[in-house]
């Protein structure tokens, strides 16, 4: 790959967060998923953002999260994704670009508006996220640049996009460029729900396709259809590739098929909002191994960069990841924190 190239290229949905508290009343009494995300129309995501407290915007989706996660640690970052010609489709191009991660800006033809995401933020720091997709699930083949992608170390890929048949496209398309230049390909499976809809072809993507899995507990459950995250692990682990399981407030597990890794969460004075909490896990953890840091070392980056984001409102960091790096972390090697 070139000097010039990336670290990480993130593929996913183009976002605009709408972050506002909310109490548990106002989940219950609309029947809304807490904790979970759910896919709304229009018209639902017009309604609901009415009946909204106050509310901060800014660019989000889950790749993006991750790509900017990984340009505050002070890595080469780009993302690939799709905005409508309005308002938030400025506003998501000038945040995203303005934290240092390359995106060239597909816009949509059609008209669709930007995607956005109401995130509803109860008083015990869940999430609660509704999203209307809009022009993001318009991203299709066309829209994968091959020589950025064969410019990255890694191609990150985001299970929320597998829905729409034109983004698959995108993602195999993606996968296979990567694969061709040498570079890795990453996945977050993203949500339960998410791994619900697609588990057959999410185990027929990481199969073939994925060098490196990420997911929490409940997630990688869900994919082996299995209640102990003890057996989620074994099964993981038979896969023969590079899986990343978080566990909360439980730490994290880093897995190869020969070894695996238990990580510490790192500790957190006051969680605000678990949004993007995930992200920016994958954000530190990519960032550590693209820079050539052992399995344990980008796990406690990871951790770092989580806990970071988990003390404030809002999915993106608030300062320099870099400047909460341990100068025993600077270092070129730490041994294993412990195995399973």
């Amino acid at each position: 790959m070139p000097e010039s190239g990336l670290d990480v290229l993130g593929i996913g949905n183009a976002i605009v967060d709408i972050l506002s508290h909310a109490e548990e009343t106002f989940l219950v009494e609309r029947g809304l998923a807490k904790g979970a995300m759910t896919l709304v129309d229009g018209a639902q995501a017009e309604s609901l953002y009415r009946l909204m407290g106050p509310g901060v915007e800014s660019s989000g989706g889950s790749a993006a999260n991750t790509a900017a996660g990984v340009a505050s640690f002070g890595g080469r970052a780009g993302f690939i994704g799709k905005v409508g010609s309005d308002q938030f489709g400025h506003l998501f191009q000038h945040d995203i670009r303005s934290v240092g991660v390359r995106f060239d800006g597909a816009t949509a033809p059609s008209g669709s508006p930007t995607a956005r995401c109401l995130v509803l933020v109860t008083p015990d720091a869940q999430r609660t996220m509704l999203t209307h997709l809009g022009a993001s699930v318009e991203l299709g083949p066309a829209d994968v640049d091959e020589s950025l992608v064969a410019s990255a170390k890694i191609v990150y890929l985001e299970g929320y996009l597998w829905d729409p048949p034109n983004a698959k496209l995108a993602f195999l398309k993606a996968a296979k460029v990567a694969h061709g230049a040498g570079c890795k390909v990453a996945l977050s499976l993203s949500d339960p729900f998410c791994v619900e809809r697609h588990r057959a072809e999410f185990l027929e993507l990481v199969r073939d396709h994925v060098d490196i899995l990420f997911a929490n507990d409940r997630e990688i459950c869900s994919l082996f259809q299995l209640e102990r995250f003890e057996d989620a692990v074994a099964a993981t682990r038979a896969l023969g590739k590079l899986a990343v399981l978080t566990r909360s407030e439980k730490g994290s597990v880093v897995l190869t098929d020969s070894v695996a890794h238990e990580v510490p969460a790192a500790p957190v004075g006051r969680i605000v909002d678990t949004t993007g909490a995930g992200d920016l896990y994958a954000a530190g953890f990519l960032y550590g191994y693209t820079q050539g840091r052992g399995l344990p070392e980008c796990g406690r980056l990871a951790s770092l960069a989580a806990a970071e984001v988990i003390g404030h409102f809002g999915a993106r960091p608030q300062g320099s990841l870099a400047g909460l790096v341990p100068a025993d972390l600077r270092s070129p090697s730490l041994p294993p924190i412990s195995s399973l």
